[in-house]
């Protein structure tokens, strides 16, 4: 059985693991924060990663659960190459137990019931995002650094074609990981839920230290990825303005004041269908919040339509870019500046205006 599984090609020796000193055949996984001690024949918590014969292998590698056309916008990314496309792709599997995944079906499904997804080549990869035209690759839908292997792989092929690589994590990736991945990335959005509070992360994720992720977010920094931070609002358990004004100080102080800041709604999924959605109040006040401490670009995402979908001139306050969901309407920048008072908008990239269904050309 187990040469019958290393002959699989979704199957590879993985990459940021290493023995256990001790303990015959047993290594810890050094990929996320959770550094997983992982017996022969057994997985780490991400359900993708197994010890076949005291050696780590990844059972995703190229099996994609989703492979999808995106705009920048969705993942979001509100000030990276604005109303670019992006092609998305997903495996199974995740190291996070979210009550309130909307993903769930992929992220939460565990290996040991079988494996889901079609098989797919880096380069086959690179060759249906240059035949769709879309300006990069983004790695999202579940954890996408438990398939860093794959990640890696299409990255480089990416990066010849002149493509850019972006990623949506919930930031428990190591320091090694990060570096691992290097200059392949060029974008992350970090997903923090629930204000980052310690007890909401151990009650409803069964993430004991979410403090680490700051640690983590240092290290994309330090490698000059472009970063927006989300946090996910769930009323009446992930709602605390204190903690929202915590991490809002913390993004201005180690960050930045201009970067981008999403506050998002929560909407009843997975195993939290008794929770409401979040009250837009609620939001609004959070925003204040975040802007009261300085931070200069605070949007609020899941409602379609909210004038904080849209990017305003910190200099006068003037409607740079209009969006309406995930679609740019309105595209005001001359050079990167605004066009009234010259504040220089803090974007990477050009305006692209790709995204599907998007009618109006760059100015």
């Amino acid at each position: 059985m187990r040469l019958d599984l290393l002959k699989m090609p979704n199957v590879r020796k993985a990459k940021l693991w290493e023995p256990i000193s001790g303990r015959e055949g047993w290594v810890v996984c050094n990929l996320c924060h959770k550094r997983c001690p992982i017996a022969p024949g057994k997985y780490g918590v991400c359900g993708v990663r197994k010890n076949i014969g005291g050696e780590l292998y990844t059972l995703v590698y190229g099996l994609l659960s989703a492979l999808n056309i995106d705009p920048i916008e969705k993942k979001p990314l509100m000030h990276f190459y604005p109303a670019s496309s992006v092609l998305s792709m997903s495996t199974v599997g995740c190291n996070f137990f979210c009550k309130f995944c909307q993903n769930w079906e992929i992220s939460q499904r565990r290996l040991e019931r079988g494996l889901l997804g079609f098989r797919v080549t880096p380069e086959g990869v690179i060759r249906k995002a240059l035949e769709l035209g879309v300006d990069g690759l983004t790695y999202t839908y579940n954890e996408p650094t438990i398939f860093i292997e794959f990640m890696i792989d299409a990255s480089k092929l990416a990066k010849r074609e002149g493509l850019f690589n972006t990623m949506v994590t919930n930031g428990y990736a190591t320091p090694e990981a990060v570096d691992e991945l290097g200059s392949l990335i060029d974008a992350a959005t970090v997903d923090f839920k629930g204000g980052g509070a310690r007890e909401f992360y151990l009650k409803v994720m069964n993430v004991r230290d979410p403090d680490l992720i700051y640690e983590t977010i240092l290290a994309m920094r330090d490698k000059k990825w472009w970063i927006e931070v989300t946090n996910l609002v769930v009323p009446k358990i992930g709602d605390d303005p204190g903690h929202i004004k915590r991490m809002a100080r913390w993004i201005v102080d180690n960050l930045g004041p201009e970067t981008p800041f999403h506050l998002l709604r929560f909407h009843p999924d997975y195993k939290l269908m008794d929770l409401p959605w979040t009250p837009v109040e609620t939001l609004e006040r959070l925003a204040e919040i975040a802007m009261e401490e300085g931070l200069k670009y605070v949007y609020i995402g899941n409602v379609p339509g909210h004038p904080l979908e849209n990017t305003y001139c910190p200099g006068c306050g003037y409607m740079v870019i209009e969006r309406k969901g995930f679609l740019v309407t309105k595209f005001d920048l001359k050079n990167g500046r605004c066009p009234r008072c010259g504040y220089k908008i803090n974007i990477r990239g050009e305006y692209r205006g790709t995204s599907p269904g998007f009618p109006i050309s760059a100015l």
